[in-house]
């Protein structure tokens, strides 16, 4: 099928690409002709392992191209994917302007009948906004408006788009959802999952989906805050909670706080949306207040870690909000720095990816080449994001780097006992008993 996928940010440059492995026809269209130019020079703008190479593979075959032309791919294209940003506006709720000023577009271009498909996380009554767009228009051709969220999870979204564990298809008809399925027959005849329902309910399973998950993430660390006041360990907590299928270990990992593309906006949107109705979705609302609280308590965390952080020399090691992705929004390591350097530490930092990203968004932060150089004179090093290449630091290394042995493990990566046996002061998240523990069995 001839498709066109307007917008090429992270989630229309790898629907493009799936798409387009999948064996259509595809275009991707974007305002941006630096973007464009790069993408038609093989530049990937975006860290996200595999991308390159499964864009690579198309382009050469034929599948996939890039274009500044929306009018001629609006004009091309049976099926047109709307892929824009949604970011949050003020008030937490979904700013529609680029789907909008999409849907006048195609509106504006079509020559014929389209299947135009949300693939942005958008709120509910989108799809009927387009489809009022399209019908105050001059021209009468026919156009369905079908919501298809996407589900794709940074760092391993090829894996997720070739083998989702379900594919949503909002319609209002019959001959939309035959033709959503022939864009996706590999996955169809796969027996992959296929949730068919109205535009309506699929609009609002991403935002639940996404709601729940940073619900999960939320109580987690409030659990984590009662094992260190209670003398609990978190993990061992979150582990005998995820033996239960009806809860399941994903998302029980306590941490700094979620942060990302997706939690932070859809738990905003879902909390506006339901304000629209006149409903308070409570447990929405406090799950966005305690990340807010645990993402503050991360920087009380590093300033008790050094005896008050005013005058220290403070090394982090991670800046992605999450590994194998140059992703800095919402990432627990914006409020960690900015609350560091406002109680006076000079802080010096490190990631393997997101440097070029961060470079714009701190003053006075030095950036590093690898852990060790981060370390350097540092008072203490804190583990901010769970890279792989921080999972096995040399901490002899380390400690010969650092002017004073502290280690702030906000990922719970290390053995306490390991560390403390290595001559390090070490913090963790919600494993004060854990330390204990071993601290007793080796007594």
């Amino acid at each position: 099928m001839n498709i066109a996928v307007i917008g090429t940010g992270y989630v229309g440059l790898v629907t493009g690409a799936g798409l387009a492995d999948f064996g259509n026809d595809v275009i991707c269209v974007d305002i941006n002709e630096k973007k464009i130019e790069a993408l038609k020079a093989g530049k990937i703008p975006i860290y996200e392992p595999g991308l390159d190479a499964i864009v690579a593979k198309n382009v050469t075959e034929g599948r996939l191209e890039f274009t500044t032309d929306l009018a001629g791919a609006i004009r091309s294209a049976r099926a047109i994917f709307i892929a824009v940003g949604t970011p949050p506006l003020p008030d937490g709720s979904a700013d529609l302007r680029y789907v909008a000023d999409v849907a006048r577009s195609i509106a504006k271009y079509m020559e014929g009948p389209k299947l135009i498909i949300t693939k942005s996380t958008v709120p509910i009554g989108t799809g009927r906004m387009i489809e009022g767009i399209i019908e105050e228009s001059e021209h009468k051709h026919p156009a369905s408006v079908v919501s298809n969220p996407e589900f794709l999870r940074e760092g391993s979204a090829i894996e997720d788009f070739m083998k989702p564990d379900r594919v949503v298809i909002g319609a209002s008809d019959e001959e939309s959802v035959a033709l959503m399925k022939e864009i996706y027959a590999p996955l169809y005849s796969l027996a992959i999952p296929f949730v068919v329902t109205n535009v309506e309910s699929a609009e609002l399973i991403k935002y639940a989906a996404n709601g729940f998950l940073a619900t999960k993430i939320s109580f987690i660390n409030e659990v984590a805050v009662l094992c260190e006041k209670l003398g609990g360990d978190v993990q061992d907590v979150a582990r005998g909670m995820g033996l239960d299928h009806r809860i399941g270990p994903k998302f029980l990992q306590a941490g700094p706080g979620y942060g990302g593309s997706c939690f932070p906006k859809d738990s905003s949107s879902l909390a506006d949306i339901s304000r629209k109705c006149d409903y308070t979705f409570e447990i929405i609302e406090s799950v966005i207040r305690v990340n807010d609280q645990i993402k503050a308590r991360m920087v009380e965390k590093v300033d008790q870690a050094v005896g008050g952080a005013a005058g220290k020399t403070i090394g982090v090691l991670g800046l992605a909000f999450k590994p194998e992705t140059d992703d800095m929004r919402d990432s627990p390591s914006l409020p960690l720095i900015e609350g560091l350097q406002s109680l006076g530490a000079t802080v010096r930092a490190y990631d393997p990816q997101a440097m070029d990203a961060a470079r714009g968004m701190f003053e006075n932060l030095t950036f590093c080449d690898d852990a060790y150089s981060t370390a350097q004179g540092c008072d203490a090093i804190v583990l901010c994001t769970e890279w792989n290449e921080f999972r096995a630091l040399n901490l002899e290394r380390l400690k010969q780097a650092l002017k004073k042995p502290v280690l702030v493990d906000l990922r719970n990566i290390y053995d306490p006992a390991r560390v403390r046996a290595a001559g390090f002061e070490y913090t963790s998240v919600g494993r004060a008993a854990e330390v204990r523990f071993h601290e007793e069995a080796g007594s």
